[in-house]
Parts: C-alpha cells; sequence; structure tokens
C-alpha cells in the first residue's frame, strides 16, 4: 500500500449488536437501524457480532458488509451471547460503545446515552427495563425474568441498581479494564460487566428506555435455568471470592 493512501478516520461511535438464527430480522432490521441513524451527528459503524447461527445469518451479514460500508461482521463458531459481545466491545473502533439487541434497535437511547458521555456525565449508561419511568411492552414472562434476575444479583453479589442485561453504552477505554476482569460469558457476561463497573467506581447511569421487541422472542426461559443457575454460581465466586 502506497504510503500516500491514508486509513479512514476510526468512528467515534461503535453499536456492537450479537446475533444469533436471525435470519427473519437481520437484513430490516440493519437496514431500518441505518435509516434512523441518518440524523446523528456524529460517524459510526455498526458491528454485527455473530455466534454459531445455523441459518442464514452470516450470509445476510457479509451482505450487509459488502452494501453498506458502515457495517463490518465478526463470526464466531460457538453460540454464546456473552463471548459475542465481549468481542464486539474488544473490536469495536469507537471512542464509545452501544450495545444493543438485533431485535430493538433503539436510536432513542442511543442519543440520549451518547449525550450523558460526550458531556462526561457518565462512564456507563444502562438502559433499565425497570427504572420507575421505563415502558416494558415485552410479554410479561421477560419481565418477571429481569426482576427475578435482578432480586438474585441484588443478594448474591449485592449489586445496587436495577438491571444489567439489555441496551448500555460506554466509554471504551474506561471500561476496556472492567471487560478483561470478567471471567463469566454466556448471558450473563453483561451482568458481570455492569455489576464489575460497579464495584470498580465507575460512574454508572440509568436511563428509563421504551422498549418494544421486533418480534416474539425464539428464547425459551424454562430451557436456560440450569445455565443461568450455573453462571449465577460462577458469577458469586468471580464477585465474592475472587473479587
Amino acid at each position: 500500500m502506497s504510503s500516500d493512501v491514508k486509513a479512514p478516520a476510526a468512528p467515534q461511535v461503535t453499536i456492537v449488536i450479537p446475533v444469533y438464527n436471525e435470519e427473519s430480522i437481520l437484513y430490516a432490521a440493519v437496514v431500518e437501524l441505518i435509516d434512523k441513524l441518518k440524523t446523528f451527528q456524529t460517524s459510526y459503524e455498526i458491528l454485527l457480532s455473530e455466534n454459531g447461527s445455523k441459518d442464514r445469518t452470516r450470509e445476510i451479514g457479509h451482505s450487509l458488509e459488502r452494501e453498506y460500508p458502515q457495517v463490518r461482521l465478526l463470526t464466531s463458531d460457538e453460540p454464546n451471547y456473552g463471548k459475542a459481545l465481549r468481542a464486539g466491545i474488544e473490536d469495536a473502533r469507537g471512542r464509545f460503545v452501544v450495545c444493543d439487541e438485533i431485535d430493538i434497535c433503539d436510536t432513542g437511547f442511543h442519543k440520549r446515552a451518547l449525550e450523558a458521555l460526550t458531556f462526561d456525565q457518565a462512564d456507563m449508561v444502562v438502559g433499565s427495563k425497570l427504572h420507575r419511568e421505563s415502558k416494558d411492552k415485552r410479554p410479561m414472562s421477560r419481565h418477571a425474568a429481569t426482576m427475578i434476575i435482578t432480586g438474585m444479583l441484588r443478594v448474591l453479589v449485592g449489586f445496587k441498581r436495577t438491571d444489567t442485561h439489555g441496551l448500555k453504552a460506554f466509554n471504551k477505554d474506561r471500561v476496556l479494564p472492567v471487560v478483561k476482569r470478567c471471567i463469566v460469558d454466556k448471558d450473563l457476561f453483561a451482568s458481570e460487566l455492569v455489576i464489575r463497573a460497579e464495584r470498580m467506581e465507575l460512574r454508572v447511569l440509568e436511563l428509563p428506555v421504551d422498549l418494544e421487541e421486533k418480534r416474539v422472542t425464539s428464547i425459551k426461559l424454562v430451557k436456560r435455568v440450569p445455565n443461568v443457575l450455573k453462571n449465577l454460581a460462577k458469577l458469586f465466586w468471580a464477585i465474592r471470592i475472587k473479587g
């Protein structure tokens, strides 16, 4: 490469979205997100972190990557939400990282969170589904599961806030040391990340969210219980015992 050719400037914001078996909504959701981001006053990239999909998710991701220069695709053969989210955070090129879900893509939260980060009002912003001003339009079983997990985290590891999983945004440089200390993967990586940020005295701000998913969730809550309990035990050991 000629020394006169400059590498493209890094974006200000990276939006990390783990994806697994999302062929039914992936293309439309990303195109809709790009359309909504036209009002953004900052540069951004969308980083799709695919993990072990058995459908056409990876193929569609590559198609989006070719069609839209602001889209990048990471791939892994292991179905593991936590590892996919972590890989996306570590590979992010933006100063600020927004963690979103493909069936949500809430640009309203993006704008409010990035405003708080830009004006240095917080190091991490969490979109709390249990905030008193939030409007959680998910099925009652999903809302109840959030309440149960949050309650268990309060008892087991002394969590002081209202939510850990889902939408969040942060200053990458300040949160990356927290990421490196996390040892739990799968669903509870996101919980450990927020809990460790709180315990390492980063400034964590919770914002309300207006949450409505784009499709009926494919997650079977009952089937996830054994794995969640196993990772809760691991999280307890990581936070309370190992520190």
